[in-house]
Formats: structure tokens, sequence, C-alpha cells
């Protein structure tokens, strides 16, 4: 486990193609002892004024890192070291190896991004759907050729470029050797190798793909390292999302070239004039370091806004910036003030995704709140809960909320609901009119933010109506994370909050107490069943997804022994049961190509190659996705 202490967390970070470019100048020799070396990373000793980081290797040999003024080391020359085999050494690779990666600078043709807000550009969230058929015909698959489009000016690309593909190709390659590796031996050399793949797919304009990778390297280390908030079933979503992406390039069928690249930045452009009204603020913490606050907007048109303050400083910032001010045109509310109020923006600067810049142009005055019984926001809780996930979990994209670590959040979700009682940790609700039964969850488990307090205190409180406005968790079956309640109009049993809390209180941040709570005997409690029940996790996907983790743990060798013998009946046989014979076929399959090792009459393999290893494992990755994916919609109506 990395202790905080660690050389690591002394480190500046370091750029991708920096760290590949110095593994890559090792002789075989030295790579066998990279692992080994970057473990023993010897602790940091910072220079005089700030101009550096200094690593003793015994009493002759020294490193030092001299981080740019964006505090990152982005070029070769800003590592040295004073051995002779330099820059091919050992040392010097090692520290580099140890260093947390820096995000990518932003490309010159992103100068009209809006500053401060970076996009690692996730995943595209349609790639799992289209990536089955990528993965059946593989990186080199022929396609057919698209329908010639209608004359018309200036047509959009109509598929990925040769240098794209090439770049995709590579990733793939790199992807799948990393997969096939696993935890266990994916070291420092396995991560080198995907981020010089990520760096070109970067060059080629796949900023997505490369994210995805970054995501993946990122995930490796942490396992390696045992790190606390590390868990194995995110890496496997990240495996599947970096697979799928490559694939669907590198199979040239990835649509326009605009879409399947992404964008470096957040791009902003022209809003004009825009009236917004405050929905709620949620706290931002997120595994890197970062803390912050993002309030949620809403236009007279429904159309979703939001204002994101999110720096470094981890919980503290998290906590603070709630009541921070409001950097957008020079307005004077706070962030709290905002969420309970409004805006008349001139000059806005919108991203795609509805983040509101604060350009030199913009200017803001204040309006007054909106409460949410009233338009635009009485629309968010008109609109059946499982019409709604069932478009999200389709596919529909709504805008970001604040992504741990550049991971997009589906949109807000409003519901009437009538509380029924805690079951473990969630608290158990049922939406109003007959609706499905839904879990509550924090929506951000520390134990410093009170989103969990507030829970339980709703909790204790069964029969007790109230609005949840919040975000789906998609993962997991009829689950919400709310982000904000307020009382029912008309309603007896339900929640008296302050008048300048304006109906509603924003659970990250407002504290719930007794007098917010109605007194007397409760109305009729809803009933519920004994045993709540979860289709997703009754159902026998989970053998599945066991496999699937057991090979991004142990890699391929993992998987073969886990099916060798009875193994493979033993998933294959209930899965089949369940009429999940899809998935135990692909399973089977993958099961069977992670046994396949064929070998010469001198017992060397005659195809060392991942390739197909890794065309099974996505298969039957991007199925259970799907699976899951149904499960989960079925579960809210």
């Amino acid at each position: 486990m990395t202790d905080p202490s660690s050389p690591r967390t002394q480190l500046p970070p370091v750029a991708p193609e920096v760290v590949a470019e110095a593994v890559e100048q090792l002789s075989a020799r030295l790579r066998k002892k990279l692992d080994a070396a970057v473990a023993d990373c010897p602790p940091g000793t910072a220079l005089p004024g700030g101009g550096g980081v200094t690593f003793a290797f015994g009493e002759d040999t020294v490193v030092t890192l001299r981080p740019g003024p964006s505090g990152a080391v982005t070029t070769a020359p800003q590592a040295e070291c004073s051995c002779l085999l330099a820059p091919r050494c050992l040392h010097r690779a090692a520290v580099l190896g140890a260093a947390p990666l820096a995000e990518p600078e932003p490309a010159a043709a992103d100068a009209d991004a809006e500053p401060g807000a970076a996009d690692d550009g996730s995943a595209a969230t349609d790639a799992d759907s289209a990536a089955a058929g990528a993965a059946e015909a593989g990186p080199g698959g022929s396609v057919a050729e698209p329908p010639a489009a209608a004359s018309a000016p200036d047509p959009a690309p109509a598929g990925p470029t040769p240098a794209q593909v090439r770049a995709a190709g590579a990733l793939w390659e790199a992807a799948a050797g990393a997969l096939a590796a696993g935890v266990t031996a994916g070291g420092a050399v396995v991560q080198a190798e995907l981020l010089r793949a990520a760096h070109t797919a970067r060059l080629a304009g796949l900023n997505r793909a490369e994210a995805a990778a970054l995501r993946v390297v990122r995930g490796l280390r942490a396992a390696r390292d045992r790190s606390p908030g590390q868990r194995l079933s995110d890496l496997t979503a990240s495996f599947r999302e970096l697979l799928a992406g490559a694939a669907l390039v590198a199979a040239g069928s990835a649509g326009p070239g605009a879409a399947a690249a992404g964008g470096a930045r957040r791009a902003y452009g022209d809003g004009g004039s825009l009236r917004v009204h405050g929905l709620c603020r949620e706290p931002v913490l997120t595994a890197s370091g970062y803390g912050g606050v993002v309030t949620h907007l809403l236009g007279p048109d429904g159309t979703a806004y939001s204002v994101s303050d999110v720096r470094p400083g981890g919980l503290a910032r998290a906590r603070g910036a709630g009541t921070a001010s409001v950097a957008l045109g020079g307005g004077v509310l706070d962030h709290a003030g905002l969420a309970r109020g409004g805006l008349r923006i001139v000059g806005a600067t919108v991203s795609a995704d509805g983040r509101l810049g604060a350009g030199r142009g913009v200017r803001a005055t204040p309006l007054p709140g909106a409460d949410w019984a009233a338009e635009p926001a009485a629309a968010l809780f008109a609109r059946p809960v499982g019409e709604v996930v069932a478009g999200l979990l389709a596919g529909a994209n709504g805008p970001d909320g604040p992504a741990e670590d550049g991971e997009p959040s589906p949109p807000l979700l409003g519901c009437t609901v009538e509380v029924v009682g805690a079951a473990g940790e969630h608290v158990v609700v049922r939406v109003a009119d007959g609706g499905p039964l839904l879990r509550l969850r924090p929506a951000h488990p520390h134990p410093e933010l009170p989103h969990t307090e507030n829970l339980r205190r709703i909790a204790a409180h069964p029969g007790l109506v109230l609005r949840v406005l919040g975000r789906p968790d998609l993962d997991r079956a009829a689950t919400l994370r709310p982000l904000a309640v307020g009382p029912v109009p008309g309603a007896a049993h339900t929640l008296r909050l302050p008048e300048e809390w304006l109906g509603r209180a924003d659970l990250g941040y407002d504290r719930l107490q007794g007098a917010n709570f109605p007194g007397g005997a409760p109305g009729p409690v809803p009933a519920a069943p004994a045993d709540v029940t979860d289709p997703l996790a009754d159902a026998p996907l989970w053998r599945v997804r066991r496999l699937l983790e057991c090979g991004v743990a142990g890699g391929r060798r993992a998987v073969a022994e886990a099916a060798r013998g009875e193994g493979a009946a033993a998933f294959a046989v209930p899965l089949r049961r369940a009429g999940l014979g899809g998935a135990a076929d692909l399973a089977v399959a993958l099961a069977a190509e992670a046994d396949r090792r064929p070998r010469d009459a001198f017992g060397r393999l005659t195809d060392p190659s991942a390739d197909a290893y890794a065309r099974a494992w996505l298969a039957s990755a991007v199925h259970l996705a799907a699976a899951e994916r149904s499960l989960v919609a079925a579960s809210w109506s």
C-alpha cells in the first residue's frame, strides 16, 4: 500500500511521452530491473528556490527533475542523471516511472478553449454498443464501404484518417498486451508501451483514446500500489473503454473523425444572452487531489448549465468552495446564493456540455431564484423516472457533471418519493404514484461531507414525502445519488426548511436537523418487500464479471487457470439455466482462447500475439455491459 510520504507523492508530474521515451531507451537487461528500481525509488529533496527535486542513488548518482512553468516535467532535458549511462540509465527511468502522470498539454488548435477548463476527453458513451462487431473483426478486419454522402457544402469526413487508423491499431496492440499481462505483470515496461501508443494517438488527434489509455495506466499503477481508493471494477471498465474505442477507430467504423477523436480541451462558444436559475450545488472531491464545487443551473427552455470551480486542494477546497464567490462576469453571488438564485448573462460563453465560461466579455446580473415547483425546474420532476433512465442507458448524452478524474456523469433526475426506511447502507424510497422502489446512496461517501448523515436522518422518518434531485447510478439497479432535497407543496408530512433555503437543501453542504422534519405521527408508510430485490445482484452475470476481473488482475494465465477442469462448466451452466446463453458462450470462448497457447517442437510459442485474446475478452465485456444495462433499466420501471 502506498505510504503518503512515499517518493511518488513528492515527485512532480511527468508527461506520458517523457516516461515512455526513458523506458524505451533502456537495454533489455535494465528493463528487467525497472520495476524493482521504481519500487525502491529514494525520497526526493527539493532544491532551494523551487528549482526542482533531486533523488540520490548512492553516493555518486543523483537524478534531478526540473519542472517547467506548468509544474510538470514535459521534456526529456528536464530530467537529468549524473551517471555515465545517462540518459539511457536505470536511475532516470525509475524516477520518471515513479512520478505521477501529467495531464496532456492543450494542443495549439484549441486556442478558443476557455482557460482552466481542461477536459480529458473521456471515451464516447456509445463506443461499447458498436464495439462488439469491431472486436469480432479485429483492428485489421475489413468493413463495408460507407454509402456516398449526398452532395453538401463542406461535408464531414466519413471516418477516421489513415493516420488515426494506424495510431488506433498501435494502441490496440499495446492495450491487448497490457490486458494479457494483467496487474501482476503490468509493470513499468508494459505501462510505457501504453504511454507511447497513447502519445501517438494524441498526435493523430485521438484525444479520447489517449485519455482512455492514461486511465488504464493510472489504474494499473494504483492496483500495483494497492492504493486505498483503487477498485478492480473501475480498471476493468477502463480496459473495456480503451479496447472498444481503439477497435472502432482501427477498424475504420468509428463514424465521423471529429466524433471519434474528441477534443483535448473543453471548447467554449458564443452563448449570447442567457437567463439561468439555480438548482443545487454539488461538492467535488477527486482521487487525484482536486476539490471544489459545481453549481447546477437550468435555462427557461430546460437546457442544463453549470458553473464549476474545481482546483487542487482536496477536502478543504471542496468544503470551502460551497460559499466561495462565483467567478462569472463580475457577479456578486457566491455558489450558495447562485444555487438558490439566478443570473442574467450577457455575452455568455458555453461549452458543448453546458459549462459556463468566465471570459473577459461576460457580464452577469443576479436574478431572483425559482422554486422547484415552478418552471423550468418543475419539468425535471414531471417526467417518469423509468423513461429518463432508459434514455440515458440507451446512450442519450447529457451535460457532464463533476466527474472524478474526468469521467462523465449522467444528468440530473428529479422525482417525488416517500421514505420506506433504511436498508443497510442506503435509504429505500418509493416513487410517488405507484413508481418503483429506489435506493438512495450518498453522492459522496466521505465522512467529512454531510451526504451520509443527511440520508441517515431522512431514513429515520418513514412516510416522509419529499422531492429528490440527484444523479442516477447507471451501474446499480434502481439507485439514485441525491444532491438536494426539498418539501412537497401541500403535503402534511414533508420537510420544513428555513425560508432562506428557498425550498431546497443541498445534501453536500446543508445539514438537516431535527427541526427540519415534521413532528407527530406520519401518514401511511408505503409497503415494501421484506427483502428489496436487486435484479443485477441476483443474476448469475456476476460469474462473467468475476472472470473478466480475474483476467485484469492476473492476466491471460489467470483466466485459463480459472476455467480449466470443471471451472468452465461452473460458470457456464448457471448462465444457461438463467437464459443467458450468449453470455455463457462468450465466456467459454474467452476461457478457451486464454488457454490456447500453441507451441512448436522446441516449446516456443507459435502465436505470441494477444490480439485474439483481447478480442474475446472485449466481446464478453461488451455483452456483459449491455446485459447489465438492460437489468438496470428494468429495475427503474
